[in-house]
């Protein structure tokens, strides 16, 4: 994870503060947008409430010029060290929870699971291709935790997705051999087979299983070996 500037993040924490409880033009939501943007960025850290306060207490000082009572500059490190932290902690509560949620999954009617880990659960078949590895694939799909939490969207984005079959995580490389153009799929994928102990980006924490439903549109073959995908939470580690 790329390192937070603090200072840029008071700043722009700050901003909200000044708008209306609920933002109606245009500017009001666009300074709302920027609150919501820099509060995915704390994800990591998994605050408490009183940890919250303490941030706000920050942020307040910085805001209205009144001297830090600790130099941000000086603290960078620990911040870090602190999302690392919390960051394995949060992973190993998800590896926690997503031992019964893939032993359930696996023992539902018409499951595969495979040597790699990975399950595969069709939800409707297609009569179309069936992608081979060095292909590219058109799709639509979404993107859970366990618990249920969406992470990425194509439907929400209002757009399918387009990249090699070899240019994403192996979880999806190997699921999306197994169905056919037009079918609808879920792919659940261990940590082994998806981001591993590094997790991607604050909505993905280390050593998290993802669950996929995904809807291969089309299959469009012999991917250009430089073709590289956009980086979604599909993309190779």
């Amino acid at each position: 994870m790329k390192r937070i500037a603090i200072a840029v993040l008071v700043i722009l924490l700050a901003l909200p503060a000044f708008a209306a409880d609920v933002p109606k033009t245009d500017e009001e939501k666009t300074l709302y947008a920027i609150g919501v943007i820099v509060a995915q960025q704390l994800t990591p850290f998994s605050l408490t409430p009183a940890e919250l306060e303490m941030v706000k207490q920050g942020i307040t000082d910085a805001a209205t010029g009144k001297k830090p009572v600790v130099e941000a500059d000086a603290y960078q490190q620990k911040v870090q060290a602190l999302v690392n932290a919390r960051r394995k902690a949060q992973g190993e509560k998800m590896a926690a929870e997503a031992k019964g949620f893939v032993e359930k999954a696996a023992k539902e009617k018409g499951a595969v699971k495979t040597a790699s880990g990975l399950i595969y659960k069709s939800q409707k078949e297609g009569s179309g291709a069936r992608p081979a590895a060095t292909d590219n694939v058109k799709v639509h799909y979404s993107g859970a935790l366990v618990n249920g939490v969406v992470f990425d969207s194509s439907y929400k984005r209002g757009q399918p997705a387009e990249f090699p079959l070899n240019g994403v995580i192996k979880c999806w490389t190997e699921g999306m051999q197994m169905m056919k153009q037009g079918g609808k799929a879920r792919l659940i994928c261990p940590p082994e087979i998806a981001y591993g102990e590094r997790g991607a980006g604050n909505l993905i924490p280390p050593q998290a299983t993802l669950v996929f439903d995904v809807e291969l549109l089309e299959v469009k073959s012999e991917a250009k070996p430089e073709a590289k995908p956009e980086a979604k939470p599909g993309a190779k580690k």
